[in-house]
């Protein structure tokens, strides 16, 4: 059942099944080869987690989550990265700094090439904004932090975050200079900036998360008619 439940989470946050989409018991049965009695349990268990709902008429559906909910989840974010950041200071190594600057690059070629870029799926093409806060968590030196920040960065579907990355180039723009100034903090040593800035960088991811969903009413996730 816990395998169940953790693959059928993995596509939510894949994006391979999409917010607001419904949960068919027998196709996810189908798809995992297993009977429909596990498949009925992993969805009641990640009900209980949050990440679906069950509505009268249409079933298991992933849940679409309230901008306040966005709010408060990457409040709590930005205060543990902020602190990995600081703890960072003491620990990060020239080899480390100098992965978070190929990171940063990388990300910028990739947005600045466009449709040039021969692989075009933000999920991949971003997935170095997630590997560079990654790599500054664990130059936190706590695993505890560490644990805890990889968990809210699962709080909300990939595709998504990538999406916003993709879709408004001046955002795109300002999270690679924000992340160029937190590793010129993190190499000047400067703990109380590196803190500072990562806590103001993620609460605007927050934000353009939150502003994202407040953007699209419920027709775009539920399929009612306008």
């Amino acid at each position: 059942m816990d395998q169940v439940a953790a693959r059928i989470r993995e596509r939510i946050l894949s994006g391979d099944i999409p917010i607001g989409a419904q949960l068919r018991q027998a196709e996810l049965a189908v798809d995992f080869g297993v009977s429909r009695m596990p498949v009925r349990e992993a969805l009641r268990q990640l009900q209980t987690g949050g990440l679906i709902e069950v509505h009268p008429n249409r079933g298991a559906v992933v849940r679409v989550p309230a901008p306040w909910e966005v709010r408060e989840t990457y409040e709590v974010r930005a205060e543990l990265e902020a602190l990995a950041a600081r703890r960072a200071v003491r620990r990060i190594t020239p080899a480390h700094l100098d992965q978070l600057r190929v990171l940063n690059l990388e990300m910028r070629r990739r947005a600045d090439a466009g449709g040039a870029d021969p692989d075009p799926e933000p999920t991949r093409r971003h997935r170095g904004n997630e590997d560079f806060h990654t790599v500054i968590a664990a130059c936190s030196g706590n695993h505890r932090l560490h644990r805890a920040i990889d968990e809210l960065h699962a709080a909300y579907p990939r595709n998504i975050l990538a999406r916003l990355l993709v879709d408004d180039p001046r955002y795109c723009a300002d999270n690679f200079t924000e992340h160029d100034r937190i590793v010129g903090a993190l190499a000047a040593g400067d703990a109380a900036a590196a803190g500072s800035l990562m806590r103001e960088h993620v609460v605007q991811a927050g934000e353009q998360l939150a502003r994202w969903f407040e953007q699209r009413s419920s027709t775009v996730f539920r399929g009612v008619p306008g």
